[in-house]
């Protein structure tokens, strides 16, 4: 399996994670909440967010026909308007990607499958890999996989690392993301030490939450994250890329999480390649946003398809 550190070296790893100034981590992340910026960027930004967004449906009524046009909106946003990228991904439950593929083909938006028993990671582990397998087998382009919250949190470092790499092995071509669930973790200590542990195993992107654990994604936590991936690319040299999902609503918070992205770890990290945003509801606010900035006002959410 292709990891970035060798199995004889994680203990050394794990005790080596520095801890988190939680006073400072909070105060840097409510000082870059509050930045301004002008018009000009505030559009740049706006449309970033978009070309960043794997457009998600995890419920349990998901059913073709909700794909189909979640599939739609991903590929055109606001139809009549060719201004209006595409979004980056469309994020679903594996036995819904074949349909999501067959809808996406040749657009360039990408399926991004949820797998390894989501969204508790509570199952035997050649069940998630099979399941990462076969949603690559059906189509999926990136797999967003959960860790062993039990296993981490009881300090099994080793089993979580084994399943990273072995899910990692499983879905290859397709990109791994790791999602930590920052809410179950309890303190920055634990995030970061479980950034860290994820990007040696493999991880191409980390990512803060399910969007079924509150808190989801704050913006104090992912700057932790967003540090550690900094460290580690000073380290080691890999880029991984970094997704916060879960509870990112307005356009407003979409671009703090794009200042804090650009303060921390800089021009690099600007593009879908190496920045995702999660979220069911956040691509109309943006769209709103977008139409009030060009014209001078709101229009009614009657003018946007409905996610």
């Amino acid at each position: 399996m292709a990891t970035a550190v060798t199995l004889a070296h994680l203990g050394s790893l794990m005790r080596g994670v520095r801890t988190v100034d939680q006073v400072g981590a909070e105060e840097r992340a409510a000082s870059l909440s509050k930045r301004s910026i002008k018009r000009s960027s505030k559009l740049w930004a706006l449309d970033l967010a978009i070309r960043c967004m794997d457009l998600t449906t995890l419920e349990g009524a998901d059913t073709p026909g909700k794909v189909a046009a979640l599939c739609s909106k991903a590929i055109r946003p606001q139809p009549g308007d060719a201004s209006i990228p595409s979004v980056a991904a469309v994020c679903l439950y594996p036995s819904l990607v074949a349909e999501a593929t067959r809808h996406l083909r040749g657009s360039g938006v990408r399926v991004a499958s949820v797998a390894t028993a989501f969204p508790s990671g509570q199952s035997f582990l050649d069940v998630k890999v099979a399941e990462a397998r076969q949603a690559v087998a059906a189509g999926a382009d990136e797999v967003d996989m959960v860790i062993d919250r039990g296993a981490f949190l009881s300090g099994d470092y080793q089993k979580v690392y084994d399943e990273i790499g072995a899910v990692k092995e499983a879905c290859e071509p397709a990109h791994l993301k790791v999602i930590l669930e920052t809410g179950e973790l309890g303190t920055y200590d634990n995030v970061r030490r479980a950034s860290i542990l994820a990007m040696a195993a493999g991880a191409d992107f980390i990512k803060t939450s399910t969007g079924k654990v509150q808190p989801a994604a704050t913006l104090p936590v992912s700057l932790v994250m967003m540090e550690s991936i900094r460290d580690f690319h000073h380290e080691t040299g890999r880029l991984v890329g970094f997704k916060p999902a879960g509870g990112i609503r307005t356009s407003k918070v979409a671009i703090a999480y794009l200042v804090m992205l650009w303060e921390t770890l800089g021009a690099e990290w600007m593009t879908p390649e190496r920045f995702r945003l999660g979220a069911s509801s956040l691509l109309n606010d943006v769209l709103m946003q977008i139409s009030k900035e060009r014209s001078g006002s709101y229009q009614s959410d009657d003018y946007f398809t409905k996610d």
